[in-house]
C-alpha cells in the first residue's frame, strides 16, 4: 500500500509575486477585474490558471470566473481563486469594493521557479505587470524567488510589520527581481535618483509608478553577477547601506542554495532522506548537511541470550500484544497508510510521521507512556516477527519482553519508550534503525 501523498517529497522554489493597489475611482461592478485577467490571460504563458474556485471548483472561463465571483462576493468586497496543477499555480484576488475601500491585492505562486529560466517567459510576466500596474494604482509590487524572499526576512511588501495597509510604506528593504515602487515611494527615495538605479530595466509608468527589474531571468537570482546587480540597485535606493555589507548578506543567502550531497548514515538513511523537504527551501542544504554528519548511536535495546518467558498464559500475553498493535493500526491507519502492512517501510513512515508531527512533545506525557508507546512497541514486534522470522517471548515486565531473531533477542517495547521521549530521541532511537540492524544480525546468520 502507498503511503498517502503528505509523506511524499515536497517540490521545490516558485516564483512568487504579489501586488497591492487602489483602484482610484468608485467602482460599482466586478468587472474592475477584467484588465486583469485580460492581461493574465495574454501574458501567462505555460502556467495559465486552469481552475477557478467559488464555492466549489471549475473549470477556468469568464462564466466560470462571473459565477466565483457571485458565491464570493460579501458586504467588504470580492475574493476568488484560481489554480493549476502542472506547473503548480496558485492565485488569489482580493478586491474590496466600497464604500469600505477600493482595494485590490493579488497572491501568485507560480512553481518550479525553473519555468522562469527563460527570458521570452520572464519579458511576458514583466509586461503582464506593466499593464496591472498602468491600470491600477500600485502602492507596491514585487516577484522573486520564494525561498530567497524568506531568507531575505523582508517584511510585507516592503513595509514594517508594525504599520498597517493603510499606512503605505515606510522605506525600502528589500529590492528583488521585479518592482513596482508606487508614486509615494518613489517620491521618498527622489525620483531622480529611482529612474537611474543601476539595473537590467528602469521605466516609469504614466500614473508616476516605476518598474525596476534587476535581472533578465528570475530563476537566476542567486548567481554572483545578479546579486552583484542586486546590491547595487539596493545600495543606490538606500544610500545609508553599504555596499561591501549588503553584498555579504547576499551571497550568504546564495550559499544556502548550493547542493549538499545526502551522506546520510546508511541505517537511518530511508528515514533521514525524508527530512530536508520539511523545511523551507532556504533551509534545506544546511539541513542536509546537519544530517549528514549525524550519527544514531548503536541499539542497546538487544541481549545476547534470552530471558525466560516468566507468564502463566503466553497464548493470552501474545493475543494482548495483537491488540496493542491494532490499536496503533486503528489510530494511524488513515495518517499512515501503509502501517496496514507490517513493513519495513511502514516502520520508516512511523518515524517521519512522528517527527513530523513532534508527537512526543506535542501529545501528553500520560497519552504516551500509557497509550502510544506500548502500542508502537507491539507492532514493532510483530514487524520482528513478521518480516525476519522472529518469535516472541512474553515477559510479565512488559519491557523485559523479547522478540528473538536468529541468536539474538531484542526489546520492542523498551525500544519504543526510549523512542517517544523527545522529538530527538525519534532520530536516535528510531524504528528504522532498530529493523535494520536486526535484520543484518539475522542475514549474517543465514548467510
Amino acid at each position: 500500500m502507498k503511503a498517502m501523498s503528505s509523506l511524499e517529497p515536497k517540490v521545490g522554489d516558485s516564483l512568487r509575486f504579489l501586488l497591492d493597489g487602489a483602484l482610484g475611482h468608485r467602482v460599482e461592478s466586478d468587472s474592475e477585474l477584467t484588465p486583469f485577467l485580460e492581461a493574465l490571460e495574454a501574458h501567462a504563458e505555460g502556467w495559465m490558471p486552469e481552475v477557478v474556485k467559488g464555492s466549489k471548483r471549475r473549470k477556468y472561463s469568464r462564466a466560470s470566473i462571473k459565477k466565483a465571483l457571485e458565491e464570493r462576493r460579501d458586504e467588504h468586497g470580492i475574493s476568488v481563486a484560481f489554480y493549476r496543477a502542472q506547473p503548480s499555480v496558485e492565485l488569489t484576488l482580493d478586491l474590496d469594493l466600497p464604500p469600505s475601500a477600493t482595494q485590490l491585492s493579488c497572491s501568485l505562486s507560480v512553481q518550479p521557479l525553473s519555468l522562469f529560466s527563460e527570458r521570452g517567459r520572464c519579458l511576458r510576466f514583466v509586461e503582464m505587470v506593466r499593464t496591472l500596474a498602468a491600470h491600477y494604482l500600485v502602492d507596491y509590487a514585487m516577484a522573486h524567488g520564494l525561498a530567497d524572499r524568506q531568507l531575505a526576512g523582508a517584511p510585507y511588501f516592503g513595509r514594517d510589520g508594525r504599520i498597517s495597509r493603510k499606512d503605505g510604506f515606510d522605506t525600502i528593504y528589500e529590492v528583488f527581481w521585479l518592482n513596482v515602487f508606487g508614486p509615494k515611494l518613489v517620491e521618498m527615495v527622489g525620483r531622480e535618483r529611482m529612474l537611474s538605479t543601476p539595473a537590467h530595466l528602469v521605466e516609469e509608468l504614466p500614473n508616476g509608478s516605476v518598474l525596476l527589474v534587476l535581472w533578465p531571468t528570475a530563476a537566476d537570482f542567486a548567481s554572483e553577477e545578479a546579486r552583484v546587480v542586486q546590491a547595487r540597485a539596493h545600495v543606490h535606493l538606500r544610500p545609508d547601506l553599504d555596499f561591501d555589507t549588503v553584498l555579504s548578506t547576499l551571497r550568504e543567502r546564495s550559499a544556502a542554495f548550493v547542493p549538499v550531497e545526502p551522506r546520510f548514515h546508511p541505517d537511518v538513511a530511508p528515514f533521514l532522506a525524508r527530512l530536508p523537504d520539511e523545511f523551507s527551501i532556504g533551509e534545506r542544504q544546511r539541513k542536509i548537511a546537519e544530517l549528514n554528519a549525524f550519527r544514531p548511536p548503536s541499539p542497546e535495546e538487544w541481549l545476547p541470550a534470552a530471558l525466560p518467558s516468566d507468564v502463566e498464559n503466553p497464548e493470552r500475553v501474545l493475543a494482548d500484544y495483537g491488540v496493542l498493535s491494532e490499536g496503533l493500526v486503528a489510530a494511524l491507519h488513515t495518517q499512515v497508510p501503509s502501517i496496514m502492512d507490517e513493513t519495513p517501510e511502514s516502520l520508516t513512515d512511523l518515524d517521519f510521521y512522528f517527527w513530523r508531527e513532534n508527537f512526543p512533545e506535542r501529545y501528553t506525557r500520560e497519552l504516551i507512556d500509557a497509550h502510544t508507546a506500548p502500542t508502537l512497541g507491539a507492532y514493532l514486534g510483530e514487524v520482528l516477527v513478521r518480516r525476519l522470522g522472529g518469535t516472541w517471548v512474553p515477559r510479565q515486565k512488559r519491557e523485559e519482553s523479547q522478540v528473538r531473531v536468529g541468536h539474538r533477542v531484542w526489546l520492542p517495547f523498551l525500544r519504543a519508550r526510549r523512542y517517544m521521549q523527545s522529538r530527538q530521541s525519534l532520530l536516535d532511537y528510531s524504528l528504522t534503525q532498530l529493523f535494520k540492524d536486526a535484520a543484518k544480525g539475522n542475514a549474517g546468520e543465514n548467510a
